[in-house]
């Protein structure tokens, strides 16, 4: 009951302003009860009005009114002002001179649209960085399929959700991208059993193995890096991505699929039914706006189709489906693949109506670019329109490039794309 008086510990430099606005408030009660013949804050200050009349005596009560009020309206406000003064540069002291500034922001993006952005990989944390510029309702649900590298590792012998593309996607929505975000994307170098592995994924081991699930570990990190949104993994099961190639062969295993050179007729997962995140579903029904990708079709955002309730929320929520589709192709998983053969292998797995747009680049790849690619077996997707049109999604084309050693999708215009899309109803 008497926390209040916590405010008063020494040190927190708020008392002298608390003090100072208290003395504001009495010197406005005094100065409207001279103006009003002392008739408005009772006894206490008609006896202060009465011993101000006595010294400065009763004609000059109008303009002494109006210097207390005047005086009291100057403590409140200088008190006040510096009691939040003192509050944020202890909260925050990076940001405490642009105070207003960030109140508006984090006002202005809680009234955002709502996004949901499915997928995982390099190609999600790419739009979430753009995103969070325009809104803070945004729920990322990211791929749990993953099984190469240092999640692989962490997965095989902690028996942990492989936390990688969980932590790509958290530092992308963290409130500003500082130091701690170069922290978390840190790769050991060396060091036994330490060499290949990222500082972050460590974490979300650890604090997976401390929660009980990477949900949970995923949330508690969520508050140290102060993200605008959620990183809600698509299901809590271990599953396995397995693929069937066009000569009946299978492939198990996320990191295997590319590296087998064939061309792939379907995934699937092992073992099947994996029930979907709550969150997931729940955000999906409730969107204003449904992302796919970008990111490696079979290997990114597929998988998280193939998680029980995903593909059904999308066909029956009300919001538009956008599937962004890759700027290159991918050498093993999508060789010679057209803009129209990227749709067809969502559909495939999502359902047929489970896109309503198609986003493509139709900026140019740079020579130089151009050739780094093609050396590695890649080319730019051609877009073929008509065929799009036939599977009953419409087109939108954008120069959508980011022009940097990689061809990427732009995050600003990508995101800006998106939420102009939010604003549509599905179709």
């Amino acid at each position: 009951m008497l926390s209040w008086l916590k405010w008063l510990y020494p040190g927190l430099k708020i008392k002298r302003w608390l003090f100072l606005a208290f003395m504001g408030l009495l010197l406005l009660g005094a100065g409207l009860s001279v103006l009003d013949d002392a008739v408005l804050l009772g006894i206490l200050l008609k006896t202060v009005v009465q011993l101000t009349y006595s010294y400065w005596g009763s004609s000059f009560s109008w303009w002494l009114g109006l210097l207390l009020v005047a005086v009291g309206i100057a403590f409140i406000a200088i008190g006040f002002k510096e009691v939040m003064n003192s509050l944020f540069n202890t909260l925050l002291p990076e940001n405490a001179e642009r105070l207003v500034e960030v109140l508006y922001q984090r006002r202005s993006l809680k009234r955002g649209p709502r996004i949901v952005a499915i997928g995982g990989g390099t190609g999600l944390p790419t739009l979430l960085r753009g995103l969070k510029s325009f809104t803070s309702n945004i729920t990322a649900i990211v791929t749990v399929a993953d099984d190469g590298g240092s999640s692989g590792r962490l997965r095989g012998e902690l028996g942990v959700l492989p936390p990688g593309d969980s932590r790509n996607c958290l530092v992308a929505l963290a409130d500003t991208e500082t130091l701690m975000d170069d922290v978390l994307n840190y790769r050991f170098e060396q060091g036994e059993g330490l060499a290949g592995h990222s500082l972050g994924n460590l974490l979300l081991a650890g604090l997976t193995e401390l929660t009980g699930n990477l949900d949970q570990a995923v949330q508690e990190l969520s508050k140290v890096l102060a993200i605008r949104g959620k990183v809600v993994p698509s299901t809590l099961e271990h599953t396995t991505l397995c693929a069937e190639f066009t000569d009946g062969t299978v492939v198990k295993g996320e990191s295997k699929i590319p590296k087998t050179g064939k061309r792939i007729k379907k995934v699937f997962l092992e073992p099947t039914g994996c029930p979907a995140h709550p969150e997931a579903i729940r955000a999906i029904r409730e969107a204003d706006v449904v992302v796919l990708g970008p990111g490696s079709l079979y290997t990114s955002i597929i998988p998280n189709l193939l998680v029980e309730g995903i593909a059904q929320a999308l066909q029956e929520t009300k919001a538009p489906v956008i599937y962004i589709c890759n700027i290159m192709t991918q050498p093993g998983e999508t060789d010679d693949y057209t803009a129209s053969d990227h749709l067809r292998a969502i559909l495939k797995h999502g359902g047929e109506n489970a896109v309503d747009y198609m986003v493509v680049n139709t900026g140019t790849v740079s020579g130089q670019l151009f050739k780094k690619y093609r050396e590695e077996g890649a080319c730019p997707v051609p877009v073929d329109r008509k065929a799009i049109d036939k599977l009953g999604v419409k087109v939108i084309g954008d120069r959508l490039l980011h022009t940097q050693e990689l061809a990427r999708h732009d995050p600003d215009q990508l995101a800006r794309l998106i939420i102009r899309q939010s604003f549509r109803k599905r179709k």
